[in-house]
């Protein structure tokens, strides 16, 4: 896999359609392991029923890659993801840390974000009181 086929993967404009079943499977392996945090799936089915799940939850999603970087069996890439649900946009800066089997599949796709920020912060009432409470702890 290059940096053209990533980009493509970790692009996906408001309005645009998500990635196909077919898709996915061309890219990732059968045993696929899948990481984040709020979630850990196993095999390319509960990886696909994810990503359907995350994006029939909201009313749009877009995923813009930012740096990629390729080294033997593994890759890493930059992106922001954003998800609008009930009018609210939540933006997620984040990294993915992919491993690749030997027929070049991923294998292994692990995401990195804060989580707890970019979801409560936007939220009214809550957002300040989670501004605080990280204030509390980096202050």
């Amino acid at each position: 896999m290059d940096t053209a086929q990533l980009r493509a993967l970790f692009s996906k404009p408001y309005g645009a359609p998500g990635p196909s079943q077919a898709q996915w499977r061309e890219l990732y392996a059968e045993d696929v392991h899948f990481s984040d945090p709020t979630q850990e799936r196993e095999g390319i089915a509960a990886y696909i029923a994810a990503q359907e799940g995350l994006l029939k939850r909201c009313d749009d999603t877009y995923l813009t890659p930012g740096a990629i970087a390729i080294e033997g069996s593994s890759a890493f890439v930059e992106w922001e993801m954003g998800l609008r649900i009930k009018g609210i946009e939540f933006v997620y800066p984040g990294t993915t840390r992919l491993l690749f089997n030997g027929e070049g599949r991923i294998c292994d796709h692990r995401d990195y974000f804060d989580f707890v920020g970019p979801t409560f912060g936007p939220v009214p009432l809550l957002g300040g009181f989670v501004r605080w409470l990280y204030g509390r702890f980096v202050g």
